[in-house]
């Protein structure tokens, strides 16, 4: 069990309601990210864990509305906050959540808490030096197809830890990076695309759903 009085005397928070395929969620997030920030460096190591992204929205309805396998684990890679990590598990997914920032880290096991879903394994992760002890049917990631820099430690540990048959899905908004990352995915696996539209006070935004299995020639050499 994560000691949450611990996370509430490290962090100042604020707090996020969320329906979610119908359920109703509390999630904690960073009420300033200033404190994250090398402002020498703004680049380096920027807080994008420290927000709930919409993709992550999508990515939580979509699992949700999988009959959990009670046999199978899911991967989910940059996982943030805990959002999907939290709603899946909560509608019965075992899952395990993977970060590199501690402090994502332990806002993700904090949200566990307070969602009441203290099962979720959540792990430190850094995709240079993967040290996971199995693989996974399903790996999921929402906006992690960011950096072109980490694209070939991206496919490479896909290739180690998926299992043959698997299925990775992707959430992420539309952006040339992000774009330009699943056009080289094409060359390692079959690419399915599904366009969901966000609506909110007279905005709108465009979330891309990317179901991928790897190519036959790829999965055979692994």
């Amino acid at each position: 069990m994560y000691d949450i009085e611990t996370f509430y005397r490290e962090y100042e928070v604020d707090f996020k309601e969320m329906t979610i395929a119908g359920e109703k969620f509390r999630f904690a997030t960073p009420s300033s990210i200033d404190r994250f920030i090398d402002f020498n460096n703004i680049e380096h190591d920027f807080p994008l864990w420290a927000k709930i992204w919409k993709a992550s929205w999508i990515l939580a309805e979509y699992v949700a509305k999988h009959p959990a396998d009670p046999a199978g684990t899911i991967l989910e890679i940059g996982s943030g906050l805990g959002v999907v990590g939290v709603v899946a598990s909560f509608f019965g997914h075992r899952i395990t959540l993977t970060e590199y920032n501690d402090h994502a880290l332990n806002f993700a096991r904090a949200n566990a808490e307070i969602n009441q879903c203290s099962g979720v394994n959540v792990v430190k992760l850094d995709w240079y030096q993967p040290d996971l002890d199995e693989t996974y049917g399903w790996i999921i990631g929402s906006e992690v197809l960011y950096h072109d820099r980490d694209f070939e430690c991206l496919i490479a540990f896909l290739k180690r830890y998926l299992k043959p048959g698997g299925v990775i899905t992707f959430t992420l908004g539309i952006r040339k990076d992000g774009l330009g990352m699943i056009d080289k995915m094409r060359n390692f696996y079959d690419i399915n695309i599904k366009k969901y539209t966000i609506r909110s006070e007279g905005d709108s935004t465009q979330i891309l759903l990317c179901s991928m299995t790897p190519k036959p020639s790829i999965e055979t050499s692994s």
